[in-house]
Parts: C-alpha cells; structure tokens; sequence
C-alpha cells in the first residue's frame, strides 16, 4: 500500500472534504444551467466560425461574384427571365468603306487578332443558398466573413475597455486621495459628453478600419467598469485579508492585484461579457453610418447599408441574414452572460 501524503492523511483522518475551488463551483453550477450551456454551445460555434474563417478555410471567396445579380435563395428558385426583345440585323449587299474609312481594310484583321484574347464567361448561378446581393456575391459568404469582423471587433473593444476601466478602477478604489480624485475627474469628463458625439469625434480623428473601431469604443466605453470596480476595491480595500497582507508584508500590486482582484473578478468578467454584446451593436452602427470599417471589407453593418437599397427593390435575402446572424449571436452572449452573472454571484456560494 502506497503512503498518503501528509495532508491528504490530514484530511482523510478529519474527515473534512476539501472545499471547491471557486471556478469549479461556478463551472458546476453552469453545467446544470440548461439554457447557458446551450448558448455556450451556439457561442462557441460561431467563435470556431469565426476562426475559420481568420485562417482562410471558409468564406475565402466571398468578393467572388459567383451568382447573377440578386440571385434569390435557393428555396425560393430561380427568378423569372425577362424575354429579350431580338434587334432585327439589316440584310443586303455590304457595303465598301474602303473609299470612306481608311482603316476598313484593317478590320477583318484585327477581329481575327481578338478572337486569340478572347475570354470565356464564366456561368454564373441562379440560386444561392442565402442569395446574392446586387454584384452577384454570395450572401452567405459575406454573413460569415462579417461575423469575423463583427466579433473581432466587439471582443477586441471589449478586452481594451475592460483592460482600462479595471486598472483605472483599481488604483481609484484602493489609493483614493488625489489620486483617486484625479480619475473622478477624468471620469466626470467622459461622461459629461454624450457618448455618440464622442464616438463621432474619435472617429473623424482616428478615420475608417477594424483597428479604428476598436480604439473608438474601447476609449469611450471603459466608464461603466471603471465605476463597478472602484466600488469593488472601495470595499474590499479595507477587509481583513487585505489588511493581513499587508501585515505581513504584501507590496501595493499584490494586494491590489493577487489578493482583492481575483474577489472582483466576477464583476469584471460579467462586465466584458456585456460590453462584447454592447460593442457588436455599436460597430453594426458605426459601419452602417460608414464611420465603422474600410470598404474593402465585409461586417454586418456594411451588409445592412447595403441591404438597404436592395430592400426597396424587393431583395430581402442580405437584410435577413445579416440580421438573422446577429441576432443568434447576440441573444446567445446575453443569455450566455446571464448565466455566468448567475454562476459567479458570491452570494449563491453559501446558498448551495
């Protein structure tokens, strides 16, 4: 028989079962949550998409024009032809130019020369699984590459205001004094001005592109963390294990940041979650307002503007699944976020 070690022996003789770590109990309470692991699940989906997508196995051709013109889904069929109305071609003797036109001996010769660099058309589809848009792209296509970019965009501005909000929050919360005063005041600055005339305004600095969009919301949206995490740390700065750190000889960022912020980290990551479902709707926005990415790419809100103009014409298909995409994706990070709010809450520890 092996030998225990000595605190498992410990333990066994005491017969106390180790108590669960707090990201175990929060990964069992949402496993029994069946809505959050299906948004989880569907959540994860789009994100392997979105991969893919990044690496360039799916989506890679979606500035192909592989269809007619607003080519309906395929459930719907083809559309209907326009008859052609046929030109009737004269008939007769044809007629000598050489007297009139100098070059219409030439003629014969350069169609002969043309007909070498001549290209053949490539067939293009009647029907797409999602549709076509006005060039003849492939709908479904373009819904996947804007979700790379739409999502890429809401968890990049995400991450950066959560990054900002935390730190600055932190360091309000636990120093006070003048420094805490000082980011008061910063605070006070932000929120004093609406906060679509300060999108506007950073981004008539910062111009189009997925790099501009995630500057422009991460700076304009840190305000909301900043003050959840400055009354995290407010309170926690002033808690026994705190102060026994600091007895003991914990520096400032260890206190701040090993020992207070893992307390907190519930109200952080609950906050991110927020903000990623918040700035996917905000980019939506900005592109559709032509504030948001370049034109030289694809996100859902480019596909609405342009879905816009197609609409009036009858062609539904680019505004059903550019919405029909966010709007899975949205509802399963909210009901996803809702979950973990539900998982992480301190006060369900010791009501189990």
């Amino acid at each position: 028989m092996s030998a225990l070690p000595i605190d498992a022996l410990s333990v066994a003789a005491s017969g106390v079962a180790r108590s669960e770590g707090v990201w175990a109990a929060a990964w069992r309470r949402l496993r029994g949550d069946r809505v959050g692991m299906v948004s989880l699940a569907v959540v994860a989906a789009f994100l392997l998409m979105v991969l893919l997508a990044g690496v360039g196995l799916v989506a890679t051709a979606w500035q192909a024009e592989v269809g007619v013109p607003n080519a309906p889904p395929s459930f719907l069929g083809a559309a209907p032809k326009v008859a052609e109305t046929a030109i009737a071609v004269p008939t007769g003797p044809v007629l000598d130019l050489s007297d009139v036109d100098p070059l219409a001996p030439r003629y014969a010769e350069w169609a002969e020369r043309a007909k070498q660099f001549s290209s053949v058309a490539t067939p293009r589809a009647e029907t797409l699984p999602f549709g076509a848009d006005r060039l003849g792209r492939n709908v479904l296509a373009k819904a996947i590459k804007g979700a790379e970019v739409s999502i890429l965009v809401g968890v990049s501005a995400a991450l950066l205001a959560t990054l900002i909000g935390t730190v600055l929050g932190a360091l309000g919360g636990f120093f006070g004094g003048k420094v805490g005063d000082l980011l008061e005041w910063v605070y006070n600055v932000f929120t004093s001005i609406p906060g679509i005339l300060l999108v506007f305004a950073f981004a008539a600095v910062t111009g189009r592109g997925v790099t501009s969009v995630v500057l422009i919301l991460g700076l304009t949206g840190w305000t909301g963390i900043y003050r959840l995490v400055r009354a995290e740390f407010l309170k926690h700065a002033v808690r026994e294990y705190v102060r026994a750190a600091e007895a003991i000889g914990a520096s400032t960022a260890s206190r701040m940041f090993r020992h207070i912020l893992p307390n907190v980290s519930h109200v952080v990551l609950v906050q991110l979650s927020i903000h990623v479902v918040g700035f996917i709707k905000a980019e939506v926005i900005l592109s559709y307002l032509g504030l948001g990415v370049s034109v030289d790419q694809v996100s859902w809100g480019t596909m609405l503007a342009e879905a816009q103009g197609e609409l009036l014409l009858g062609h539904w298909w680019q505004l059903a699944a550019a919405t029909g995409f966010m709007a899975v994706f949205v509802t399963a990070f909210s009901l996803l976020t809702d979950a973990l709010r539900d998982a992480l809450d301190p006060k369900l520890r010791g009501a189990e």
